[in-house]
């Protein structure tokens, strides 16, 4: 699983509240996505493209674990979101979803937001395209890659009942 796209960059310590704000949790998705990180960067709800690679320091997605967090930011379009680190329950949500998350420990800096970044989930690869440089985080597990391709837990779950008994 590969993606590549313009990195639009965060820093640390993202709670799910600043990915949607609590006000807009029960708008439909088409509200939320014109919300979502507005606060953080006002032009991501308005010029997010798919495939684009959300890119955030250390412990995103942390406070509440509200899976409609993670739903938003599928929904944007993005092609994945990687971060330094990501709370295990914002982590879990978000191959749960079917959104593609990849945790490289490393330093921040290395994309700035504008760059062009590729991500390689089998191979834990994160490749900034303007720099010409490439880290390696862990891959994903084979487990959470085929709930990728699943399109999420409940697919598979429908999809692959032998997985769950």
């Amino acid at each position: 699983m590969k993606f590549e796209g313009r990195c639009w960059r965060f820093g640390d310590n993202i709670p799910t509240d600043r990915l949607v704000k609590t006000q807009y949790v029960f708008e439909p998705m088409e509200i939320l996505v014109q919300h979502v990180l507005e606060d953080l960067n006002p032009e991501f709800p308005k010029q997010v493209q798919p495939g684009d690679i959300v890119f955030a320091g250390k412990h995103f997605g942390q406070s509440s674990g509200r899976a409609i967090a993670t739903k938003a930011l599928q929904a944007t379009g993005i092609g994945c979101v990687v971060a330094e680190t990501f709370a295990r329950t914002f982590y879990r949500n978000c191959f749960e979803v079917g959104l593609p998350a990849l945790e490289v420990g490393l330093n921040p800096d290395f994309a700035a937001d504008g760059d062009r970044v590729r991500v390689d989930l089998a191979t834990g690869e994160f490749t900034n395209l303007t720099t010409q440089t490439t880290i390696r985080g862990a891959a994903a597990d084979p487990f959470l890659v085929d709930m990728l391709e699943a399109g999420g837990l409940i697919s598979l779950a429908k999809n692959r009942p032998e997985v769950f008994r």
